[in-house]
């Protein structure tokens, strides 16, 4: 589990550094945000046991549904500001998929660490609580307060990188 946490860069040699793991997985999440399908924010997600992927997920609709490149964002029309009335959109969060993606193929995200773009909502911190995540690393900012209190209580530890 240490050298899961390792941050420094390691070196590989004159002139070439070797990313630690949190930047290796952050660097991947970013990756998989280019998949997003959302209009107002790209967020890529990835959950990782023992220094392997498990899952992967990026925001956007249900697979097989139309997605809001296509017909529009619902948000955007009603004007709903960001972080609020998470239920009146088409889409999915980053981590919501990454974590439904595990539980469709059987794969258990106990004990696992939770890499991705962006600081989860509270939707989402509920639902990373009760699936065992152990460990968040993001990249980036969206603040909810609420879902910082949460995690905190159930003692996940969260980085920003």
């Amino acid at each position: 589990m240490e050298e899961n946490r390792q941050e420094e860069r390691m070196s590989g040699g004159e002139g070439f550094e070797r990313p630690g793991w949190d930047d290796y997985f952050l660097d991947i999440v970013g990756l998989v945000a280019k998949r997003a399908t959302c209009r107002r924010r790209s967020v890529g997600a990835a959950l990782v046991r023992d220094r392997r992927i498990l899952s992967t997920g990026y925001n956007g609709a249900p697979s097989g549904l139309r997605h809001c490149m296509e017909i529009g964002c619902l948000r955007e029309q009603n004007r709903i500001p960001s972080g609020e009335r998470h239920e009146l959109c088409r889409g999915l969060h980053a981590e919501q998929n990454a974590i439904i993606q595990a539980a469709l193929h059987g794969v258990s995200v106990k004990g696992a660490t939770l890499y991705c773009t962006n600081r989860p909502c509270i939707i989402c911190a509920k639902m990373i609580v009760n699936a065992g995540i152990v460990r968040i690393v993001v990249g980036g900012e969206y603040r909810d307060p609420l879902a910082e209190e949460m995690l905190a209580e159930a003692g996940i530890e969260v980085n920003r990188r």
